[in-house]
Formats: C-alpha cells, sequence, structure tokens
C-alpha cells in the first residue's frame, strides 16, 4: 500500500487485515473530529487515561492541568477516567494485565514516543498487546506519541522526538521497534498549526526517502478501526 496522506482508497485494502481484535482511535491532536464515533466504540464507561509519554517533565502544575484537561474531555463524552501510571506496574505485567482487562479502554496522550514505549517495554503493556490478552471490544484510543507506537517501528519518529531522553527509573536503551499493531508509520499533526509540524514534514521525508508506508494525519483528522471496519 502506498506512502502519502490519509485516504479512504488506501486505507481500506490494507487496514481490512489489522491484526488486533481491539478498537483503535488514532487521532493526530487530543480528541479530533470524530469524537462522536470514540463515544459509540465503547462498551462502558471506563477508561485508563495513560500520560507516561509525559515522564520527562518535572512541571507537574502543567502535567496535572494537562491531565485534568484529558479527563474534561473524555466526560463530556460519557466516560469514567481514571490515571493509569505504567511506572506503578513496572516488572508487573500481570498486575497490568489484570488492571487493564478492568477497564474499557486506554486513552494514551502524547508527548515523547520513545519515552512511552520504554514505559510499554517495562511494565509488559508492549507483551499485552501483542499477545491480545485484553477482552473483547477493547478500545486503544490516543494521539500524537500515543498512536506513532503503535507502528512496526519508531525510525523517523527521532526527528521530532528527541530518542534518549531517559526519565528517572526507566531504562536507557532506546527501543526502535513498535507495537507493530498497524502496519504502517504514523506522521501526526501534517500540514497543522502545531509546534511540531514544520518537523514532521521532515519525518514524512525521511518515511518516503526509506520507502517506509505511512499515514500523515492532521490535527482534526482521525484512523478508526473497528474491526473488521475501517473509518477516516
Amino acid at each position: 500500500f502506498g506512502t502519502g496522506t490519509l485516504r479512504s482508497k488506501l486505507l481500506r485494502a490494507p487496514y481490512a487485515g489489522v491484526r488486533r481484535l481491539m478498537k483503535l482511535y488514532c487521532s493526530s491532536y487530543r480528541l479530533g473530529d470524530e469524537a462522536d464515533k470514540l463515544q459509540g466504540m465503547f462498551f462502558g464507561p471506563k477508561v485508563g487515561v495513560i500520560q507516561n509519554a509525559l515522564d520527562f517533565s518535572n512541571d507537574y502544575d502543567r502535567l496535572n492541568r494537562a491531565l485534568e484537561r484529558e479527563f474534561l474531555d473524555l466526560q463530556a463524552l460519557g466516560l469514567t477516567p481514571e490515571k493509569l501510571d505504567l511506572r506503578d506496574y513496572f516488572g508487573k505485567e500481570d498486575k497490568l494485565e489484570e488492571k487493564l482487562n478492568s477497564l474499557d479502554g486506554v486513552w494514551v496522550v502524547g508527548g515523547n514516543a520513545f519515552v512511552l514505549r520504554r514505559a510499554m517495554k517495562s511494565s509488559g503493556m508492549d507483551n499485552i498487546l501483542a499477545e491480545n490478552n485484553l477482552k473483547t471490544n477493547f478500545v486503544y484510543a490516543g494521539y500524537s506519541a500515543g498512536i506513532c507506537v503503535l507502528s512496526p517501528s519508531l525510525q523517523g519518529i527521532e526527528i521530532v522526538d528527541p530518542k534518549d531522553v531517559v526519565p528517572d527509573g526507566y531504562e536507557k536503551a532506546v527501543i526502535w521497534e513498535g507495537l507493530n499493531v498497524v502496519p504502517v508509520s504514523f506522521a501526526p499533526h501534517f500540514d497543522s498549526q502545531h509546534p511540531e509540524s514544520g518537523l514532521i514534514n521532515e519525518v514524512v521525508s525521511f518515511f518516503e526517502g526509506k520507502g517506509i508506508d505511512y499515514l500523515a494525519l492532521r490535527d482534526g483528522e482521525v484512523f478508526i478501526s473497528k474491526y473488521p471496519e475501517v473509518d477516516v
């Protein structure tokens, strides 16, 4: 399947083969323009908000305000959000699997994709997703870094997210492998009024130069997979 910006005609065939049975809601920035569809994807209200992509920051007031904003967005959809800090589950994969299966989905916010990927490895969330050990109709939703980790690889994302940022308590090794939930790389904030949009243009050039299949999402755009359905 080809490279380029998001188009239904390119999505229909490749994404019919998304190999995870969980539902995906992949937004460029925050809820995007399809929030009503996200609301309809949940079979229950409980959603864990994963903010670990921002663990590099020590500005706790700003982090708390950002978390409150995410909560308000989700509550406006009738959902019941709670903070899910993957650091609480480092080395405790069984406990995380139990916790995830008590929820109806997760909302994974943006930040640094390499930090988030480390958190997912240390907590075992990557294994849980790979082994499809989540209950039927589980929703994985998120934006920016929260969707970049779903790709086969994080190559190219280092242009916009510093790969060597290591928060306290994290493993130092850079993890280049993505979760491989979808068969393309994401380029969020493409052609948008976002501070990272200029760097995302460089990411897209990298993808094209390397022949990497990608989906460039403008802020507001959302990729949705409700297996076996695909929507844009």
